[in-house]
């Protein structure tokens, strides 16, 4: 199934479609406008580093780390492993569960139930 970008020519709006059956008829319009004054453009293609990559890139979870450090969700928890490793302990599965739920952007159970509350909630 591929997705085909076109670019419209009355709004100049790039717009992607998901074509199901190549065999079916496909007539796409634009999703601003309604056009169907449509070119296909080529396509921009994703690169997805590894977590090695982003590891070696963000460097060592050391001392006070720079406010882009944790936008990739990949490094919540590093600090936590790389000080179990330091002490050569393992880390219960319990905290390793967290960390990868972190990771995946997935609420712990116990905060499920916080989800919908308001950051100033406990403030007011």
């Amino acid at each position: 199934m591929p997705i085909y970008e076109f670019m419209c020519h009355n709004c100049e709006r790039r717009s992607s479609f998901l074509v199901r059956n190549l065999s079916a008829p496909f007539a796409p319009e634009c999703s601003l406008c309604g056009s169907d004054n449509l070119s296909r453009v080529i396509s921009s293609f994703a690169y997805h580093k590894s977590l090695q990559t982003v590891w070696e890139e963000s460097g060592e979870p050391v001392g006070r780390v720079g406010e882009n450090y944790y936008r990739d969700p990949r490094n919540i928890g590093r600090w936590t492993e790389k000080r179990f490793r330091d002490m050569g302990q393992e880390m219960p599965s319990r905290i390793q569960d967290q960390i990868q739920a972190a990771r995946e952007v997935t609420l712990p159970e116990p905060l499920k139930d916080m989800e919908s509350v308001s950051p100033s909630a406990a403030y007011d």
